[in-house]
């Protein structure tokens, strides 16, 4: 069942209604302002010393100070230190965007005993100075009108709690690949039941399907073996193979899954869980026929490349012929702008040199030329690189304009046409039994379930995290997390590390039972709603707003649990019955207001 608001959540709706009704008065708030200098991000385009000057004088600011990096520990604890001296009641922060430390000075606030959510973050860096490096003077003007208007925000805000929610201790795993089973095994070992959802008809994704790997030469099929038989071994976990989730409703900590199980008898199986790891992997590029020569016999991709190698013992046979001669062409589909994906795979160089040193290794005659962009073995595999070079491989750099070519010869060969940057630019002409088309990651199409979660999808069409450092595997819906290939290009150890990530994040959100949610939801005022439901209804993308019948009347109801405090049903009620807490329609005014008055520049 999803989490109804309890009695605080009702205490914050009336807040969110008087707030807009009695905006305030200026004279009984008590604000800190502290202007950071971000090492010279914003110093050095914005005079933060005027900005300093011009809010020391705004009514209800008692506190007006610049510091060179507002997130360091030691201003952390001045701020602290000023909250409680000076009896704030409201704080601003100039600096950076809040997707990097608002949850940072949130915690400088309950430090100090502060209501973090009478707090606001005004970015100075990417929305002020780094926007207008050319003109210092209209960045500080700016800046001035940037931090007045939090002040304006933070001068009505009222002191909220958070939404306090039970929570399943049980975990769907979405994806069987390498990333979803150990996410599974990380999951089941800290208490949690776990149900993992393969859309394939066996566990192990594309690590099932290789051989040995570097350093260690284990096959990925005995790794993936091995998690499968630790997979088995618990209990707790339940496997769902030939299996989609269609279906999620609930809310955070609470969501309940209907999951499509394929075979003789397709049914629908449900599970109640309280969070939702998401590791669906990747694709590989197929290249169109005729891209760098594919569809000639003899031009392969790199998975056939590799799956010829682990099947072979000697050396190289391709259709009856030892191959004596390879061409490997690199960054195909990756690393191309103009429509193409600009993004790079990461593991295509290391999977290439280690599958080309395999075959040298079983034969010392073997001719290897590996035509490339730039080589990104990085790491340990670095030495793997060196040594593929000192068994002879001969590695040829060609100018991102002029890629190589590969044509079909008289005689049945292949002939790879390339200018190498490390000759002059000298084009030559090497003939070859095989070409390797090294081809990359790409996004794995999965609408339907991208449309069930309402996962974000980055312009690179992979998954997107909250932030890539501070929140590498949170999306913005709560509870739904992703890891593995299916956020961005993986290596296999990199897809391990994001799982159990994965299993960290939802270890803090499970095993209390109870988790709390920002009560920054949108709210609606009763009286004033006309029962026109089907506007904000539709506006809503994450289903959080229902009709009722109230009084005899139909209303909007908003689960606070649900809402996201997107704030898209706002603007579209045509009564303005609708408010957003910590961002209501009272505290965006007095902002607008505050940038619109013309105040005398500060000597």
């Amino acid at each position: 069942m999803s989490e109804q608001p309890d009695a605080s959540t009702s205490e914050q709706a009336d807040a969110g209604t008087s707030e807009q009704a009695d905006p305030g008065k200026s004279g009984d708030r008590r604000i800190g302002v502290f202007i950071c200098h971000c090492g010279g991000n914003i110093s050095d385009y914005v005079d933060v010393a005027k900005v300093r000057d011009a809010l020391k004088d705004e009514p209800d600011v008692v506190v007006s100070e610049t510091t060179l990096f507002a997130c360091s520990d030691g201003t952390q604890q001045e701020m602290v230190a000023a909250i409680q001296e000076k009896k704030l009641d409201g704080l601003v922060v100039a600096s950076c965007s809040p997707k990097l430390h608002q949850i940072t000075f949130q915690g400088v606030s309950k430090r100090a005993d502060l209501n973090p959510y009478s707090y606001t973050q005004v970015n100075v860096r990417e929305q002020c100075s780094w926007a207008h490096t050319d003109d210092h003077e209209g960045a500080t003007e700016k800046a001035i009108g940037l931090v007045r208007a939090g002040v304006a925000k933070t001068r009505l805000s009222t002191p909220l709690e958070p939404l306090v929610v039970k929570t399943l201790p049980k975990t769907m795993v979405v994806g069987g690949g390498v990333a979803g089973l150990r996410a599974a095994v990380g999951l089941a070992d800290i208490g949690l039941g776990v149900v993992i959802v393969e859309r394939a008809s066996a566990l192990g994704g594309w690590v099932a399907e290789l051989g040995p790997m570097y350093p260690n030469e284990h096959s990925g099929r005995e790794q993936i073996d091995f998690l499968i038989a630790e997979v088995a071994k618990r209990p707790s976990i339940t496997v769902l193979t030939d299996a989609e989730l269609v279906s999620k409703s609930g809310s955070f900590g609470n969501y309940i899954t209907e999951v499509r199980v394929k075979g003789s008898h397709s049914q629908m199986v449900t599970a109640e869980v309280g969070t939702i790891v998401v590791a669906t992997g990747f694709d590989t590029y197929e290249p169109e026929v005729g891209e760098f020569g594919y569809g000639i016999d003899g031009v392969v991709t790199l998975p056939e490349f590799t799956k010829l190698v682990d099947s072979s013992k000697g050396p190289l046979i391709y259709k009856g012929k030892q191959v004596r001669t390879i061409a490997y062409v690199y960054c195909v589909g990756n690393r191309q702008p103009a429509g193409g994906n600009e993004y790079c795979s990461k593991f295509c160089c290391a999977a290439t040199v280690h599958a080309s040193l395999k075959i040298a290794k079983r034969d010392s005659e073997l001719r290897q030329y590996h035509l490339h962009r730039d080589i990104r073995t990085y790491g340990k595999f670095e030495l793997m690189y060196s040594e593929s070079r000192e068994r002879g491989s001969v590695y040829m750099k060609f100018p991102d304009e002029t890629p190589p070519s590969v044509a079909k010869m008289a005689d049945g060969r292949l002939a790879v046409t390339v200018v190498d940057t490390q000759t002059g630019n000298e084009e030559l002409t090497l003939p070859a039994d095989l070409v390797v088309l090294v081809t990359g990651m790409v996004p794995r199409q999965n609408q339907g379930l991208t449309s069930v979660l309402k996962l974000p999808v980055g312009v690179d069409g992979f998954y997107n995290e909250i932030h890539p450092k501070l929140r590498p595997v949170e999306t913005v819906v709560a509870g739904v997390m992703i890891a593995g290939a299916c956020q961005s290009p993986k290596t296999l150890s990199e897809s391990v590390a994001s799982g159990l990530a994965a299993v960290t994040q939802s270890a803090g959100i499970l095993l209390k039972g109870f988790a709390e949610l920002d009560p920054l939801v949108a709210t609606v005022d009763i009286a004033a709603c006309a029962g026109c439901t089907d506007t904000c209804l539709a506006s809503c993308p994450y289903d959080a707003i229902t009709a009722v019948d109230t009084d005899g009347r139909k209303v909007a109801e908003i689960s606070a649990a649900v809402c996201k405090g997107c704030g898209g049903c706002v603007p579209v009620c045509p009564e303005d019955a609708i408010d957003l807490l910590g961002y209501t329609d009272a505290q965006m005014r007095a902002s607008i207001d505050s940038l619109s008055l013309v105040k005398e520049p500060v000597a």
